[in-house]
């Protein structure tokens, strides 16, 4: 059975394992072609993403994970144990703040620099809600989502985070190779 390959691994076929390139211009060929579309605005955005974590933890001492938002959210609205438990109720006002800051961000972004354009998936309403339903029971069952574990866990040198972030990664690998293999994009 052939192994198929993207078309950007023949970049590399001329060359012995773990040889450096020639020189610069190869490295913007690699580059022009993993990134279509660019690579700075993804440095600038993992630049500013690390900074903003750095900052809240370096003045606040809190951890600046999302996904705990959730359970803190629901704080307000029952009398669920769970979501009664004093890490939810005495975070809730900040994580609040913090996720609203990540919407109004968002929205300040499409307003000025991106003049107003935004994206909006073809993806169907009911795929959304299932994925979402998905990977919110995934994040909860490994304690946090994966830019929680892979942004503050591993900056903060925590064991569970690597090992959550590597089964992220495996996990991503063999299902975007099992959809492939399918006939998916």
């Amino acid at each position: 059975m052939a192994r198929l390959q993207p078309s950007w691994c023949n970049l590399f076929s001329n060359r012995e394992p773990f040889e450096e390139p020639e020189n610069v211009a190869s490295v913007m060929t690699i580059l022009s072609h993993l990134f279509p579309l660019g690579w700075k605005h993804y440095l600038e955005g993992g630049v500013t993403i690390g900074l903003g974590v750095t900052l809240l933890f370096a003045l606040t001492g809190l951890v600046g994970g999302v996904s705990s938002t959730y359970s803190a959210v629901w704080s307000f609205f029952t009398s669920f144990p769970f979501f009664r438990q004093e890490r939810f109720v005495a975070t809730r006002l900040w994580r609040m703040a913090y996720a609203m800051g990540l919407i109004l961000g968002a929205a300040l972004f499409v307003m000025t620099l991106g003049h107003g354009h935004f994206e909006i998936t073809a993806v169907p309403w009911w795929q959304l809600l299932v994925g979402g339903v998905i990977v919110g029971f995934g994040a909860r069952m490994a304690n946090g989502c994966t830019s929680g574990h892979g942004i503050c866990g591993l900056a903060s040198l925590q064991l569970p985070s690597l090992l959550a972030v590597l089964t992220f990664l495996a996990t991503a690998i063999l299902t975007a190779h099992a959809v492939h293999a399918l006939g998916g994009f």
